[in-house]
């Protein structure tokens, strides 16, 4: 799924870090929660296509006791189903290898390089595919602030 957006004037490189900008995503693609269903383990996507809804939950952050309202779908699929052997594979697109990536590592943003290392394609590969004009499934550089 990609969407074409302006995202800066600055060129990433390949020390630009990336992440998945859920916010992003969501103002700009309807369909973002049915294609995060079709990431999660069997068990959860039979509840939450049950629930056919958004559906918020309270977490707590185990370091700092303060209590967030989060995605239920989203922090599902990034605590537990991403985290489940064969949930990354090398036999997927390269943006589904990075978008999988970002769900396993609780959205921490990476570099080319870095993803590169993990998923076992090359840098410039990625840099240029997340670089350009084209957004895939949210994946864009990570802005601080």
């Amino acid at each position: 799924m990609s969407i074409s957006s302006r995202f800066s004037l600055i060129k990433p490189t390949l020390q630009t870090p990336f992440h998945i900008d859920f916010e992003w995503w969501k103002s700009h693609d309807q369909n973002w929660r049915v294609f995060l269903l079709s990431f999660l383990c069997p068990e959860h996507q039979s509840f939450f296509e049950s629930l056919g809804q958004e559906t918020w939950i309270d977490w707590v952050n185990p370091q700092t006791a303060e209590v967030t309202r989060v995605d239920g779908l989203q922090h599902t699929l990034m605590v537990h189903c991403a985290k489940l052997p064969g949930f990354l594979s090398q036999n997927t697109s390269l943006v589904n290898a990075v978008f999988r990536v970002f769900l396993s590592n609780g959205n921490t943003p990476l570099t080319p390089v870095e993803l590169a290392e993990i998923i076992g394609r090359p840098a410039d590969k990625i840099l240029q595919t997340f670089s350009g004009t084209t957004v895939y499934q949210g994946i864009r550089p990570f802005q601080r602030g």
